[in-house]
């Protein structure tokens, strides 16, 4: 409890400095003089000795975070605390409680999260809100772009990094809990590249951690299930169809 504290009172801190220095480029130069000459006034009042720049400054943020009204600390922690339960709801990122990222996902452990070639960002943030340290990986630069955005605007940004890379020219550089991939992930490689990438994928779960190909379709749907299923061989597999053309493989890797 006292480690969220401290969170929450940094995060605050960040908010504030974030919100005056957005309040400062937002309005003219000649607004901000004449916040300065205010300030000066204002330290003058109170006969205070030494107006040093630093002090000045302080006193011109005390203004504008009046003038914006800016929520004390305690109503601030009070509304992030009902949006981080909101956050943590898997209806708030278009997934069911049942969806199997909310059945297998390290939740409880605040584990390391491989999330690659994402359908969207809503993965990602669902298991960040829920205390998990993610890594997102896709090829394109608007997609992770994406994801950062995202976590930036509910303010998860300490949980999320994002790689512009494949699987190929990316390797997990912590141990993961969880890996969480979409099929373009593996259907973009050769044989061969899965064969490498499944490898490194393996070496970097932890005993317990789980790997997951998400949306297998297509022609190679048959062929890549095979794949996966031979590579995965040792570890506790299943295939889901839940009814649709698309399977998901999962693969536990046994203690």
């Amino acid at each position: 409890m006292a480690q969220q504290q401290r969170s929450l009172k940094y995060e605050y801190e960040l908010y504030v400095e974030q919100e005056i220095e957005a309040y400062k480029e937002s309005v003219p130069r000649n607004v901000l003089l004449r916040i300065g000459d205010e300030a000066v006034s204002l330290m003058a009042a109170a006969q205070q000795l030494a107006l040093t720049e630093i002090l000045l400054c302080d006193e011109v943020d005390r203004i504008i975070r009046k003038r914006i009204r800016i929520p004390s600390h305690s109503t601030w922690c009070r509304r992030r605390l009902n949006s981080l339960r909101e956050f943590k709801r898997p209806e708030r990122w278009g997934l069911t409680a049942d969806a199997l990222i909310c059945r297998t996902a390290p939740l409880s452990t605040e584990g390391h999260v491989l999330v690659a070639n994402p359908n969207d960002e809503g993965s990602a943030i669902y298991l960040a809100a829920n205390g998990c340290d993610v890594t997102t990986v896709d090829p394109q630069e608007d997609v992770v772009e994406k994801i950062i955005r995202a976590a930036l605007e509910v303010g998860l940004t300490g949980k999320v990094r994002g790689f512009v890379a494949d699987l190929m020219t990316w390797a997990p550089d912590v141990p993961m809990n969880a890996v969480y991939c979409g099929f373009t992930a593996f259907s973009r490689l050769s044989f061969a590249e899965r064969e490498q990438v499944i490898g490194v994928l393996q070496e970097a779960t932890a005993a317990g951690g789980v790997n997951v190909v998400e949306q297998i379709g297509g022609i190679d749907r048959a062929v890549i299930l095979e794949q996966l299923e031979a590579s995965y061989s040792g570890w506790q597999v299943t295939v889901e169809n839940n009814g649709s053309a698309a399977a998901t493989f999962l693969a536990r890797k046994v203690a």
